[in-house]
């Protein structure tokens, strides 16, 4: 069984950072992408940055480029998600997600991810 779990939310003021963290154990370990998904309250879950690790590429959600980066450490088992000059938008439910399903056509859609975390608050106000 595998696991996912996020911290490293909190409360933070527009112009600021946040660094995400997801520690992923279990079997199987093999995942085909990994990334990073939010849901505001009322809206869809929407896919924020996730790394396919056949080909080492990078999607992310065009509302956060150039603010946005997700990171992996292999040898920790860790997925980063760092998070800069952030907007009250960006207010949501933050989740890792990983996905066992080898060519995958859409890396940002949470339909294409199989294992998910409880989630981390991200609050952006002032």
């Amino acid at each position: 069984q595998v696991q996912l779990v996020e911290s490293g939310g909190g409360l933070v003021q527009p112009g600021g950072s946040l660094r995400l963290s997801c520690a992923v154990s279990g079997s199987p370990s093999d995942y085909y992408a990994i990334g990073w998904f939010r849901q505001a309250p009322g809206k869809e879950r929407e896919g924020v940055s996730c790394y396919s690790v056949s080909d080492g590429i990078t999607y992310t959600a065009d509302s956060v480029k150039g603010r946005f980066t997700i990171s992996r450490d292999n040898a920790k088992n860790m997925v980063y998600l760092q998070m800069n000059s952030l907007k009250p938008e960006d207010t949501a439910v933050y989740y890792c997600a990983t996905s066992y399903r080898f060519g995958l056509e859409h890396y940002l859609s949470y339909k294409e991810y199989d294992y998910w975390g409880q989630g981390t608050q991200v609050t952006v106000s002032s």
